[in-house]
């Protein structure tokens, strides 16, 4: 791909888009009158900025004399990569309450064909905790037609995915929408060579005090030329890896292995006794993963239902000197202490729902005087809330010797936004929860530069752009758990997402080399579940090494294989390819009812006039490969098992590089 071209493209976007004079691309009604025929006639100013080496930022408002609304549009350029991103804000400067502003579009342009061949919209599924959970497809627009896509329920990516690569003419673009809440896009094709695309907050309809400032969803667009969308999405990687997965000490992360010890426990619940013997025992079988996870369980639960949400203190009775001495364990073992939490469901009887009534939204049946739902909300937007929040976690983190935190939200949040809203003010709600949730984990990662955030949201239903800024998703759906025997599923998850989230994980309860093979990615984890797994020492520290022999190579390159599919019957592969170091790995596996037993895979990426030297994790004996032969002949796999699998790593012969 020439991402110099796409560079260009990028700036030429901009430059037109985002002229002063000229019509911006998003859009709003305000008092009923459309933002196209209002904000010519007000007054218009810009301000630049260099925020560091790659990022520069231009900021350009919309003043109306009347009535005193401004609308600030703040967009950042990429220097390092083909990528513009922006955020709208509406403030109102005026000493009254404003029109009503209305259909709010963080993003609204349009794109032109000039070739024959249509647009192609390459998209996917969000995750519903099943087999098929990010399946990507590939959609062609024909002339007069539209594609809607919105979540459910409120939680991002629960269903839907805000994540597009859109192709045309040689090229295309790749578009992503921030925004963790209730989100709707649209592509819409006219009749003859024009695409429109839309996108924002699905239902905004308010009007703002004086002195209130609201914002819209993140949107970024990235370019990109060439016959090769794929190629496309490995510059998206990179940009991920450089720009938006947080960093420790100005570093990527290293891929992860971790344990979790939920299974070990009946219904989830722990206790410190067990935990102190469960981590002695891995530690004396020589299994020491990077990451000890204490997931859901550890404070009070009523009947030993850990769903029971609101109490955030270690139970007295099975954790009567608190989780500090199960992270001194951890630590003394050489490991990090991951810890569940989540904070904003809040259950009857707990701490929060006694003490605070007044900082938690119910929804509309309760208002009513109906029968509660069961849960409320604790409300992020509400600043003494968050502001309590912030610093008892903040204590209980530095307290308790926590390392990673991490944060489920198993309860969809858009009914009870819309029950606090009233006529002249759909969308506030949601509009400063979600405000006051990206405020809240960032106050977190001020106070602990060092500590990580692990998104999680019934699995992987909160992993939209602005949230995988500040947190990584270490288990992008709830499917490996609830279906933990089913390598087909879970693999093809990790095959979709690793399109778009260099840096997912995923973690199971088996032990046998196609179903471990199947779960790998960057943030690998393995455990035991009580009457499922065997526990058998030798295979997981053999599967673990294999597994920190590749690690570093998911940070790298994707190229699928294979096409993507969940049948029984076919061959599916996968390589991660490192250019800059000359190595990667492909894992291929072949499905418990494939009749053939080889396949032949091209690779990708590779130097053609270079020589590779290539390891099976199965066979001892090494092959020495052109790199030529690999792209164009490609690599026949023999796989005598059925259903089987193998890790071939690779990398350029001595001298090489």
């Amino acid at each position: 791909m020439n991402t110099n071209s796409a560079q260009h493209l990028a700036q030429d976007w901009f430059t037109r888009q985002f002229a002063v004079d000229g019509q911006p691309p998003f859009s709003l009604r305000y008092g009923g009158e459309t933002s196209a025929n209002l904000l010519p006639g007000w007054s218009v100013s810009s301000s630049r900025r260099q925020i560091d080496d790659a990022r520069s930022e231009e900021t350009i408002s919309y003043a109306d004399p009347s009535s005193g609304l401004v609308v600030r549009c703040v967009v950042v350029r990429y220097a390092d990569f083909p990528t513009l991103e922006w955020t709208v804000y509406f403030r109102n400067d005026g000493t009254l309450d404003t029109p009503i502003l209305a259909d709010i579009l963080a993003i609204d342009t349009e794109f032109q064909r000039k070739s024959a061949t249509e647009f192609a919209l390459h998209y996917h599924t969000g995750d519903n905790c099943s087999a098929d959970s990010y399946q990507p497809h590939c959609a062609v627009l024909a002339p007069a037609t539209q594609m809607p896509f919105a979540p459910e329920g409120g939680r991002p990516t629960t269903g839907a995915f805000p994540y597009y690569n859109l192709a045309w003419d040689a090229g295309g673009v790749i578009f992503a929408l921030g925004w963790p809440g209730q989100w709707a896009t649209s592509f819409i094709r006219d009749s003859a060579e024009g695409l429109q695309l839309q996108g924002g907050q699905q239902q905004t309809h308010f009007t703002l005090h004086p002195g209130e400032e609201v914002r819209t969803p993140l949107v970024v667009l990235q370019f990109w030329q060439g016959d090769d969308w794929v190629c496309a999405q490995n510059v998206w990687r990179r940009w991920m890896l450089a720009h938006n997965t947080p960093h420790i000490d100005g570093q990527v992360p290293a891929p992860m292995l971790f344990t979790c010890n939920d299974g070990m426990f009946d219904g989830q619940v722990s206790n410190a006794a067990d935990a102190l013997k469960f981590i002695a025992r891995y530690a004396a079988d020589g299994l020491t993963p990077d990451w000890w996870w204490i997931d859901a369980g550890w404070y009070p639960t009523q009947g030993g239902d850990w769903t029971h949400t609101g109490t955030w203190a270690p139970d007295p009775e099975r954790y009567p000197r608190g989780l500090r001495p199960i992270s001194d364990a951890i630590h003394a073992q050489g490991m990090r202490f991951i810890l569940w939490f989540e904070p904003e469901r809040v259950t009857p009887g707990t701490w929060l729902y006694q003490q605070h009534p007044e900082w938690l939204l119910r929804d509309a049946a309760e208002q009513e005087g109906e029968e509660w739902t069961r849960w409320a909300l604790l409300d992020l937007g509400n600043p003494t809330a968050r502001a309590w929040l912030t610093d008892y976690i903040d204590a209980f983190i530095s307290e308790q010797g926590v390392d990673l935190y991490r944060q489920d939200f198993n309860i969809d949040p858009l009914r009870f936004w819309r029950a606090h809203d009233t006529p002249d003010r759909q969308g506030i709600t949601e509009i400063n929860y979600v405000t006051g949730y990206l405020a809240y984990w960032d106050a977190l990662r001020a106070r602990h530069p060092g500590m990580l955030i692990d998104s999680c949201a019934s699995g992987g239903r909160r992993n939209d752009l602005e949230t995988l800024r500040r947190a990584l998703p270490l288990l992008t759906s709830d499917y490996p758990i609830v279906a933990q025997r089913d390598p087909i599923g879970t693999g093809m998850q990790n095959y979709a997402i690793s399109y778009w989230m260099p840096f997912h994980g995923t973690g199971l309860f088996q032990s046998d080399d196609y179903t471990m093979r199947s779960f790998m990615c960057a943030a690998f984890g393995y455990g035991e579940e009580i009457g499922h797994l065997i526990y058998d020492p030798a295979a997981l520290r053999r599967i673990a090494q294999e597994w920190r022999d590749i690690a570093a190579n998911y940070l790298g390159d994707y190229y699928p294989l294979t096409d993507y599919s969940l049948a029984a019957d076919v061959w599916v592969g996968w390589q991660y390819h490192r250019p800059e170091v000359g190595s990667g790995v492909l894992q291929v596996f072949r499905r418990p009812e494939s009749p053939s037993d080889s396949m032949r895979l091209k690779l990708r990426g590779l130097d053609p006039l270079a020589t590779y030297r290539l390891c099976n994790y199965d066979d001892p004996e090494v092959m020495l490969c052109r790199g030529d032969a690999l792209l164009a002949e490609g690599l026949l796999v023999t796989l005598p098992t059925c259903p089987g699998s193998v890790t071939i790593s690779y990398e350029k012969e001595k001298g090489q590089l």
